[in-house]
């Protein structure tokens, strides 16, 4: 089960690649400044997470007016996230949280992922959203066992909406 909302978020540090080469991105640099919109997604290059990154990047303004930083969380390596960022125009900050540490952290992974497949793939994270404050407590929190259902984003907006 996720990380309940009023438990304190586990601090991390994660690998992005941008335009400028790679760079660390830590949750707590968000402390104090921006609330922080977390949302884990099994794969780039799959459905519906392409579906989901794709139609986050036009409403990035309107997260940034809501006083929210926005970041996409995947197993992939920053280099495939950059790979299908450019090939889907998706400006979604990418994090790789390639040894499922921060998915095990707050308790969004897969025991075992497309099990009918037999691809014996543990620890991918779950479809989650995660509303972290500026004072860095979980304020929303949600994870779908089923891959293919998006988060509810107007709940999300209406969260952020709150603590603007």
């Amino acid at each position: 089960m996720a990380l309940a909302v009023g438990t304190k978020a586990p601090d991390f540090s994660l690998p992005t690649k941008t335009a400028d080469g790679p760079k660390q991105i830590k949750l707590s640099d968000n402390f104090g400044k921006t609330n922080t919109l977390l949302l884990f997604f099994p794969m780039a290059f799959t459905g519906t997470c392409t579906t989901e990154m794709c139609s986050l990047t036009p409403e990035l303004p309107n997260y940034r007016d809501m006083n929210a930083s926005v970041y996409g969380i995947s197993g992939d390596n920053p280099f495939a996230q950059e790979a299908w960022a450019k090939k889907e125009n998706i400006s979604v900050s990418l994090l790789s949280d390639y040894e499922h540490k921060i998915a095990k952290q707050y308790d969004v992974m897969y025991d075992s992922f497309l099990p009918q497949m037999n691809l014996g793939m543990s620890g991918v994270p779950k479809r989650s959203a995660f509303i972290v404050d500026r004072n860095g407590v979980i304020q929303y929190a949600e994870s779908n066992d089923d891959a293919r259902e998006l988060p509810n984003f107007d709940k999300i907006k209406a969260k952020l909406a709150e603590l603007k």
